[in-house]
């Protein structure tokens, strides 16, 4: 009886290392100035629209302040805190034909990346601040329009627009855009980097991210290179 209770002991191993770790993930913020930064344009520029009339009188100067604070506000977030905090980007290239892409990527986190992995604090201030921002431009441009404050319908409308483009992009970059984006990207990507040196090494710096809705498998590659070098051999 005694070495069936000393085996059942030695059984039993609490591991509280994981739980301590889900827990910093949950609180813990571990990029302060991108989250401080995330939030603070778009406030201001909130917080100016609404008493900008308290300090100055000058319509000009208010809508030259508050169109600077959603640029800088729509840059930030775009370049910066949506890599940082959510590790999502997205953007526009053209290829050497001329032809526009539209890129919508996710970071794969791996255990050597685990560290500074974006958390839950920060993932979730990122989406209240990328949602609720939009929301309250729209109710101002009800506002305005309603009250006849027809000279702040085009900033109003410039504040819909640049916070929208960015929870429009962002959105994509979550579900994994569309299978036509992803196609795109990679058959540009497999065709053009072996050309240009310069996009390589871009390529390789940039190597952590993928495409979320990428779904080209190498085989694919391997036929889409048959197919092309055939037609060129039909052509000449």
């Amino acid at each position: 009886m005694k070495q069936a209770l000393v085996d059942d002991t030695e059984d039993v191993s609490l591991d509280f290392g994981n739980e301590e770790e889900l827990a910093l993930r949950k609180a813990k913020i571990r990029h302060p100035l991108a989250t401080f930064f995330h939030l603070f344009f778009r406030v201001s520029a909130i917080i100016t629209y609404l008493f900008c009339d308290w300090f100055s009188n000058s319509f000009v100067a208010c809508f030259v302040t508050i169109l600077l604070l959603l640029s800088f506000d729509f840059w930030s977030v775009k370049n910066v805190t949506g890599r940082l905090l959510v590790g999502l980007r997205w953007w526009n290239q053209i290829d050497e034909d001329g032809k526009s892409h539209w890129v919508f990527e996710a970071k794969r986190v791996s255990l050597s990346s685990q560290n500074s992995a974006p958390t839950e604090a920060e993932a979730r201030i990122f989406w209240l601040g990328l949602i609720i921002c939009p929301v309250i431009w729209t109710v101002f441009f009800f506002s305005s329009l309603f009250s006849l404050k027809l000279k702040w319908l085009a900033l109003v409308i410039a504040g819909i627009s640049l916070q929208t483009a960015n929870l429009y992009g962002y959105i994509h970059c979550k579900l994994g855009g569309s299978k036509s984006t992803s196609r795109a990207a990679s058959r540009f990507f497999v065709t053009d980097v072996p050309k240009n040196s310069h996009i390589l090494g871009y390529a390789n710096t940039h190597a952590s991210y993928a495409h979320p809705g990428q779904t080209a498998t190498s085989e694919e590659r391997t036929e889409e290179h048959g197919k092309k070098g055939t037609s060129q051999l039909r052509k000449n």
